[in-house]
């Protein structure tokens, strides 16, 4: 029973930098310089407004979000990855200008994309506002997505296409101790309040600062870095060598050991957590894990709701794959054989996998734009600290260039790689990026993280991958259940971990009911959901919310349901929180 991870990586670290929210934007004063004309031309320019002053609020964001950023009148700032906020009052107060701003909207006069807009925002502001109750809880060392995780591989893929790209990105991992001095300081305050990481996540962080560390000459923001200049044809053959000796330089004298005083100060804090268990046994832990999940998903369910509908969905598939049995034989003899069939047709080639699922979705999805998708391997040093596969966001104005990253440790098989990239790719979320990103909405739609909404599409069609494998109906069928209940265990667990108390042993006890006893993968599994609060929820229930409204869907159309249609409607709105979602599917063109 793998740990299945799937990871979608948002082109603005900046969601990290800036303590996993819009911080940076919140801080304009009244935000009131709106262009003359109607109401629908001024709440676009104050949007615009908002947008290049979170953009521009750091480095990474604006070289991530925006190929051409002086298209859009900013200029470039300071080198900076930002940093920690730690203030809530100043937060709260930042929000609440944010608000009063929007209020001077006539909302009924806005419309249908601009009201969209606008519940969006307001939808995500009231979520900041929650957060700034629990600005210590936070994590930015998690162990699925922290900085310790993100950082290279972000720097890994920053855009060098001229000069001055180069010096600035040179100038940035020269910024690196200031950045993790901001996370260390962010961390120790931590500690103080008893808020700190557990023992067992603090070796894991550690191990993994490690084995970025100890890449040695090997290390692949040196390889990456040769890469990327090769092709800048204003540089002469001598100025290529001296960027890559000074990269080479930078690197070991500003960001390695960057990461090295993260591991000291982990090594020293550790011991500080009062928690080695789920987040219900901190003060008001309930309630902040709650906020966790409903912001993470985008749903307003309550867990014990959401606890609910994961128990009957698995109820559901168990029933479904006891009818396809029908005593035919075991399931594991024909996910065997199934296996084997795919990897007989199948060639463990991520680009010829991509290219037949773009050709699978054509009769039940809307056409994507034409785009390009370069597939690239996790350096084998990073193999164990990273996820099977993830997919690096373009920036909007160059949305039709792509990368997806495959993890060899985790997609040894035919159809793992198959099901893995229908996930990233198509009818993943490159393929929902890309064919949201060219209805041209505003742009500030592209600065909010919604998990729920990408993270559930892409374990939707995840699912639905499975039909498009070469496999019988029947196989198709039982693979598709048995993946979603794994998934629901594994949100089960979660929600067990963090809101109902459970311990390790509890944690075993549970599994043990479903047939899985191997210890190592319990404790693993363990770590992990302790590690990262209501992860798992962002791609299970994001999934079912997504099947909740496709059988609304059906339920309204009847016999003149599509398929099509209604794929076409939810990729519409685009990445928002389900009831949104809900109350413009049926409105967007």
């Amino acid at each position: 029973m793998p740990v299945l991870f799937s990871k979608y990586i948002k082109r603005r670290f900046a969601a990290i930098i800036l303590m996993f929210g819009m911080i940076s934007f919140l801080f304009l004063a009244g935000c009131q310089s709106h262009s003359p004309g109607s109401v629908n031309q001024e709440f676009r320019a104050f949007t615009k407004e908002v947008f290049c002053q979170e953009t521009s609020s750091n480095t990474i964001s604006i070289h991530y979000t925006l190929k051409n950023p002086e298209k859009y009148g900013i200029k470039e700032q300071k080198v900076t990855f930002g940093s920690f906020a730690t203030d809530a009052g100043q937060q709260l107060a930042a929000v609440e200008n944010l608000e009063t701003a929007m209020e001077k909207f006539a909302y009924n006069k806005l419309d249908v994309q601009n009201r969209l807009t606008y519940d969006v925002m307001k939808c995500y502001l009231e979520s900041v506002k929650k957060d700034s109750e629990y600005m210590l809880y936070k994590e930015p060392l998690g162990l699925v997505s922290g900085v310790q995780t993100q950082l290279p591989v972000v720097l890994s893929e920053y855009p060098l296409e001229n000069r001055r790209d180069i010096d600035t990105y040179l100038s940035l991992l020269k910024s690196t101790p200031e950045y993790i001095d901001s996370l260390i300081a962010f961390e120790r305050k931590k500690a103080d309040a008893g808020l700190f990481m557990s023992d067992d996540a603090a070796e894991q962080v550690i191990a993994q600062c490690n084995a970025f560390m100890g890449m040695g000459e090997n290390n692949y923001l040196i390889s990456t870095f040769v890469e990327r200049i090769k092709t800048i044809k204003e540089l002469s053959e001598k100025e290529k060598s001296d960027y890559i000796e000074k990269n080479a330089l930078m690197l070991n004298s500003y960001v390695l050991p960057a990461f090295h005083k993260i591991t000291v100060v982990v090594q020293e804090l550790k011991g500080n957590g009062r928690n080695e268990a789920g987040l219900c046994y901190y003060p008001n832990g309930k309630d902040y894990y709650e906020h966790v999940v409903q912001s993470a998903v985008g749903s307003e369910r309550t867990v014990p709701e959401m606890e609910k509908m994961t128990r009957k969905q698995i109820i559901e598939d168990l029933e479904v794959m006891e009818q396809v049995l029908g005593g035919k034989g075991n399931f594991e003899e024909i996910q065997e054989t199934a296996s084997m069939q795919v990897a007989a047709q199948t060639a463990l080639n991520p680009v010829s996998i991509l290219k037949k699922l773009e050709k699978g979705i054509e009769k039940n999805f809307p056409e994507p734009p034409e785009t390009n998708v370069c597939v690239k391997y996790v350096p084998k040093a990073l193999q164990a600290h990273l996820s099977p596969a993830f997919y690096m966001i373009p920036a909007i104005d160059d949305y039709k260039n792509n990368v997806i990253y495959v993890n060899e440790a985790y997609v040894g098989n035919e159809l793992t790689m198959f099901t893995t990239l229908a996930h990233e790719g198509y009818p993943g979320h490159l393929y929902q990026t890309v064919y949201y990103a060219d209805t041209n909405p505003d742009p500030i739609r592209s600065t909010f993280q919604f998990g729920g909404y990408v993270e559930g599409w892409a374990t939707y069609v995840e699912m639905a991958s499975y039909s498009l494998a070469p496999l019988t109906k029947e196989q198709a069928v039982l693979l598709q259940r048995n993946s979603s209940i794994i998934l629901g265990l594994y949100t089960l667990a979660d929600i067990g971990i963090h809101y109902n108390g459970w311990s390790k042993a509890d944690t075993a006890s549970f599994f043990a009911d479903y047939g899985i006893q191997d210890a190592a993968t319990i404790e693993r599994i363990y770590n992990l959901i302790l590690g990262s609060p209501g992860n798992y929820l962002k791609y299970y229930i994001g999934y079912l919310e997504f099947l909740e409204l496709k059988k609304e869907w059906i339920q309204e159309k009847g016999a003149n349901f599509s398929q099509k249609e209604f794929h076409k409607a939810v990729l519409s709105v685009g990445p928002a929180p389900f009831e949104i979602v809900e109350k413009y599917m049926r409105e967007m063109k």
